[in-house]
């Protein structure tokens, strides 16, 4: 099914100037064309014929068919009643071709115009041929190059109204284009943002956690256990550089998109190290590994190392458990990743998850996996799990 040509808003002064012009120069074609083929310029006869078509020019744009049709009547009152000799449709010319390239909606401009001239064409022919007394042969001749005429027009208005087609489904297409690529671009903002807030979550959080606890070792170790208490500030001290490292590959990745941070991400070999920072006397953890770690991706070690260092932090932070296991297994073409505890679980209505927990799902999802938290079964204890797979890979 066509579509309507859409074009776009004009200067109205612009239309009028346009439409100014045009109903002069029909006035002038008018009258210098009967001139030129010989016929009657006299002033009751072409000129108010000649001002008529080109006064009701003006109102071309809002109603193109009355304009036509007023136009053809006022031609064949004239013709018939003898005031005017040459001409039946050519007179007509821009009421034709405005008509005809007419594509508004509800208003199929050019049947109507092939309609009426054919209309006036007919009866053209029956009135030379009867009242005019010419011959069949005559009627025909005198006819024809207004036929030519008449093809001309509608074509030419046809060709223009293609064009106009053409033009408003290329803006068309351009404009969904931008559209498109607009959306694009805030989907990747909407992923970076998101990315942005797991990390800083994720090396924030643990951070403040792992120092708080610590912390709290040292001030209770001090007086009693001097050794123990400055081991756990050194500790401390290594958390927090660590966190600045963190911290400054991701703004480094900020300042500068897609070049590398300056520094290795965390990834599942320094999971033995975040184990024994986050074991102590109130929490034993133990860590198991089995497959071969090596053939696991950065992307994927960098998601193994945040839901355990996650997982652990909201042991430590809300579930005053006395033990936790982590466990990491590689084969079959996957990471599986879990980390239990004996702790409560969070007090949160069902179905509702914190910024951590979800950060570790949009990791998970991110890569493709599957990712599922909750109590462990019966009785008390968390349960995170996820299983990640890698690509390329070969057991």
């Amino acid at each position: 099914m066509e579509q309507p040509a859409v074009r776009a808003p004009a200067d109205p002064r612009t239309d009028r100037l346009v439409d100014g012009l045009l109903a002069a120069g029909t006035v002038v074609a008018v009258l210098a064309v009967t001139l030129r083929l010989g016929g009657r310029l006299d002033a009751a006869g072409s000129l108010p014929l000649a001002l008529w078509l080109g006064v009701s020019l003006l109102a071309r744009r809002r109603w193109p068919l009355a304009v036509l049709l007023l136009g053809v009547q006022a031609v064949v009152v004239f013709r018939t009643a003898g005031l005017t000799d040459v001409g039946w449709v050519w007179p007509v010319s821009a009421a034709y071709a405005t008509l005809a390239a007419d594509d508004r909606p509800g208003r199929p401009g050019l049947p109507w115009a092939a309609g009426v001239g054919l209309a006036e064409l007919a009866f053209a022919g029956a009135w030379e041929t009867g009242a005019g007394g010419a011959t069949p042969r005559e009627a025909l001749g005198s006819l024809g190059a207004e036929v030519l005429w008449l093809a001309v027009l509608l074509a030419a208005a046809t060709a223009y109204r293609n064009r106009l087609r053409w033009r408003a489904e290329l803006d068309g297409r351009l404009l969904r284009a931008a559209r498109e690529r607009d959306l694009e671009a805030g989907r990747r903002i909407a992923e970076a943002r998101l990315d942005i807030a797991r990390e800083l979550h994720d090396v924030v959080g643990h951070t403040l956690t792992v120092v708080g606890l610590q912390l709290r070792v040292a001030a209770e170790a001090l007086d009693d256990s001097p050794e123990e208490a400055r081991k756990a500030l050194t500790t401390a001290q290594q958390v927090r550089t660590e966190a600045l490292r963190d911290l400054r590959a991701l703004v480094h990745v900020l300042r500068a998109p897609g070049e590398g941070p300056e520094d290795p991400a965390a990834g599942v070999f320094e999971i033995a190290a975040l184990v024994d920072r986050m074991r102590s006397t109130e929490l034993d953890i133990r860590l198991e590994t089995a497959g071969d770690l090596a053939v696991v991706p950065a992307p994927v070690s960098l998601a193994v190392h945040r839901i355990v260092q996650e997982a652990l932090t909201n042991t430590v932070r809300h579930a005053q458990a006395s033990r936790a296991e982590v466990g990491i297994r590689c084969g079959g073409g996957r990471v599986e990743v879990s980390v239990t505890d004996d702790g409560r679980a969070p007090a949160r209505p069902p179905g509702t998850a914190g910024h951590g927990v979800r950060g570790m799902d949009e990791r998970v999802r991110a890569l493709g996996g599957d990712f599922s938290a909750g109590p462990r079964g019966k009785g008390d204890g968390w349960l995170v799990r996820a299983a990640i797979p890698v690509p390329g890979f070969r057991p």
